[in-house]
């Protein structure tokens, strides 16, 4: 669909976030909704590694799909979080994740990218994604949006629904899946509308513009969303 851009799109993600601490000792907890295949936590760890010496961070990486989560723990077999405290795998449901086993107030980070638009109650997620951080926690969405400029926006329209599904059946032959890639996309509200229910759902969000309350990547074809829990 991205053509390889989103594994840039994923890097600028958790650069913003910056992760981590440099305070010895200080645990900062982090939760990766639908992110099985690992992408996210693995960024999220390396760059508080990296970045600022933090080996105490933690992510609980959540998906509702196993199999998905099988592949994100093969992909971590072959690092160095592998049978550490660092990196805990969960097969759950981002729209109900469960009080039991994500209690309230208890994560510093809430990462979601490239799957709230397949969640068939998108304000029930956000909810759930207020609820388990703690106050001043950051809610961080990476997902597919709305082009901003008219030449892109057509040209994209064209790719998206003429190119992509073809693809698909060309080099998967499977294209009903992308073709529902490219609908699920447009149904996904605006970078506007997105920000409106993360308001709703509890948390602040900056000023309704690209650089505010969100920031449009490649002219709006993707999008990083935040919110700060204040309560």
């Amino acid at each position: 669909m991205s053509m390889g851009v989103h594994r840039l799109w994923k890097d600028e993600f958790v650069s913003l976030l910056k992760p981590g601490s440099t305070r010895v000792g200080k645990v900062t907890r982090c939760i990766d909704v639908a992110g099985g295949t690992g992408d996210i936590a693995l960024r999220i760890l390396d760059y508080a590694r990296e970045k600022k010496a933090d080996r105490d961070l933690v992510v609980d990486l959540v998906d509702i799909n196993p199999e998905m989560l099988k592949e994100g723990q093969k992909r971590f077999r072959k690092t160095m979080y592998h049978g550490t405290p660092q990196v805990a795998f969960h097969v759950g449901n981002a729209q109900e994740l469960g009080q039991e086993r994500f209690p309230d107030n208890t994560y510093d980070i809430y990462t979601i990218a490239f799957g709230i638009r397949n969640c068939t109650d998108i304000p029930a997620v956000l909810r759930e994604a207020h609820r388990v951080l703690k106050p001043g926690g950051v809610f961080a969405c990476l997902e597919f949006s709305k082009v901003t400029q008219p030449a892109l926006a057509s040209m994209y329209e064209s790719y998206s629904f003429s190119v992509i599904p073809l693809l698909g059946t060309i080099m998967a032959g499977d294209r009903a899946s992308y073709q529902y890639l490219v609908e699920s996309i447009r149904r996904f509200p605006s970078q506007e509308d997105f920000s409106r229910m993360i308001s709703d759902a509890g948390f602040e969000v900056g000023e309704p513009e690209d650089g505010g309350a969100w920031r449009n990547l490649w002219g709006g074809i993707s999008a990083i969303h935040t919110g700060v829990k204040v309560a």
